[in-house]
């Protein structure tokens, strides 16, 4: 088990210098073009590909990073950047973590590969949860999967929302219900390989921010899918339905579902990305401060700018350090015994939101206009208290976990 340090090692600071010029010289001279024309940036994710950021390699080697700090520390950097195409980049990497959550030895070195494909030929990957009618409230999910026993295979029919790279993803990762009697229990998630007959994309998304992410509707209509790609395996689905039914008749205890287990391991990365977007924020506030004058000095030098810069950065370093502290522990198997993953991930988002705003106010009427960044890096912000699980369900999932109750 590696030790909790503030202090990245030598090997660490030259992948973040690495991907900070990435972000610097690729990704920000981009993010207005891309931003406008609210499409998926293909030739940045292939520059990403060429110089190996975009890639399984790179991905598993800071997904198991000892320290816990390596996605952390490249998602901050990337997200830094640009939160748009940062996620075109990185939302594969929900998919991938979907399969290395749930799925067997063999799924993973199956399926991961064909997400990223190579610098040639890029791939990318979705992972479908949500749905009109079930977003935090995961129990409701219509979406099901009905096994064909004779043919050994899996029929999926439903209707998934706010999907990142929905429709248009190589592989997509599907949580479906099983068990409709066991509500958020009886879910499993699935492998929908290229081309599978059935798929297709629904509405695609116009939205306030990150607008070079695609987000769409998938649409499942009697998707056939071999047994094989239940992830996991049937056997274990079959031995952990069994062990749900037996806890809900002696009273409920809290069982894992599919979904839960991919937000868990996603959470303090979410946060790192609301960092890196208050970061870039907070640095093009502060680089303003110091240059504009009002009445013969720099605004800095009054305490009102001054006072909010300092909230800011303590902010911002405070939001850091609850990532980093969950990342750790959730990679040396620490038991979030008080919520420490949604901990890190509520406090960054609303770090991140209040931050821009404060941005956008230090800048003025300059930073209300789209010749400036922090404007879109307002916008950019709102989805952090959304997406995996909105701000009220970070809350709910604390309160529960300090009170020893069922998370559902």
């Amino acid at each position: 088990m590696a030790e909790f340090t503030m202090e990245l090692n030598d090997e660490q600071k030259e992948v973040r210098d690495w991907l900070h010029g990435f972000a610097a010289d690729v990704i920000r001279p981009a993010a207005a073009e891309w931003d406008e024309r609210e499409e998926t940036p293909w030739p940045v994710i292939q520059e990403a590909a060429k110089v190996g950021i975009y890639s399984l390699d790179f991905y598993a080697q800071q997904y198991f990073d000892p320290t816990g700090l390596g996605i952390p520390m490249a998602m901050e950097e990337l997200f830094w950047g640009d939160a748009g195409i940062a996620l075109s980049i990185v939302g594969t990497g929900l998919a991938a973590v979907g399969v290395l959550a749930n799925g067997t030895e063999e799924q993973i070195g199956t399926w991961i590969p064909q997400m990223y494909g190579d610098a040639n030929d890029v791939k990318v990957a979705a992972f479908c949860s949500s749905e009109p009618d079930a977003g935090s409230d995961v129990a409701s999910m219509r979406t099901r999967a009905v096994y064909d026993e004779a043919k050994d295979e899996w029929v999926l029919d439903g209707t998934k929302t706010w999907a990142t790279n929905g429709g248009i993803a190589n592989v997509h990762v599907v949580v479906a219900v099983v068990d409709p009697e066991l509500g958020s229990k009886g879910h499993a998630s699935f492998i929908v390989p290229p081309n599978t007959p059935g798929l297709s994309q629904g509405q695609k998304f116009k939205k306030h921010g990150i607008r070079a992410s695609h987000t769409a509707e998938v649409v499942l209509d009697h998707v056939r899918v071999p047994g094989s790609c239940l992830l996991g395996g049937k056997e274990k689905l079959d031995a952990r339905l069994a062990r749900a039914r037996e806890k809900a008749k002696a009273g409920g205890e809290r069982v894992k579902n599919a979904a839960m287990a991919t937000f868990e391991a996603s959470r303090p990365a979410v946060g790192a990305m609301a960092v890196g977007t208050a970061r870039a924020a907070y640095e093009v506030a502060l680089d303003y401060a110091k240059t504009r004058e009002q009445f013969g000095r720099p605004i800095i030098d009054n305490q009102g700018v001054a006072f909010q810069l300092a909230d800011m950065r303590t902010s911002i370093d405070a939001a850091r350090l609850l990532v980093w502290r969950a990342s750790w522990m959730a990679v040396n198997g620490k038991p979030f015994t008080a919520a420490e993953g949604s901990m890190s991930k509520l406090f960054a988002s609303e770090t991140a939101k209040k931050v821009t705003a404060q941005a956008v106010q230090i800048l003025g009427g300059n930073g209300y206009t789209r010749e400036y960044p922090v404007e879109r890096m307002h916008r950019d912000s709102a989805i952090y208290t959304i997406f995996e699980g909105t701000s009220e369900i970070q809350r709910l999932v604390i309160a529960r976990t300090l009170a020893g109750m069922p998370i559902r």
